[in-house]
C-alpha cells in the first residue's frame, strides 16, 4: 500500500517521513492493529529499535504468536551461522 500526504497538508509541521512512518506504526502497534515486527518494518527501524522507542514512551510491548515465530526464525539463521 502506498499513501500519499501532500506536502502542503503537513507544512510547517517541520516533520519528515521517517517521524511520520514512525508516528503511525507506533499508533497503530499501540491499537493492536499491528505486530511488532509490522510496526517495526512500517517504521524502518528494527524490532529492537522500536522497542526502545515504545519503552520511551512507556508503551507496553506485547508479543504475539506471529512475534515469537519471527523471534524464532531469527534466532535459527543466527545459530546456522
Amino acid at each position: 500500500m502506498t499513501i500519499t500526504i501532500p506536502d502542503e497538508s503537513i507544512a510547517g509541521l517541520d516533520v519528515k517521513e521517517p517521524e511520520l512512518r514512525l508516528e503511525l506504526a507506533v499508533s497503530l502497534f499501540q491499537q493492536d492493529k499491528l505486530t511488532l515486527a509490522q510496526a517495526s518494518r512500517i517504521a524502518g527501524i528494527s524490532r529492537l529499535q522500536f522497542q526502545h522507542v515504545l519503552a520511551a514512551r512507556g508503551i507496553p510491548v506485547h508479543f504475539t504468536a506471529d512475534d515469537w515465530q519471527d523471534e524464532l526464525r531469527t534466532l535459527e539463521k543466527l545459530s546456522s551461522k
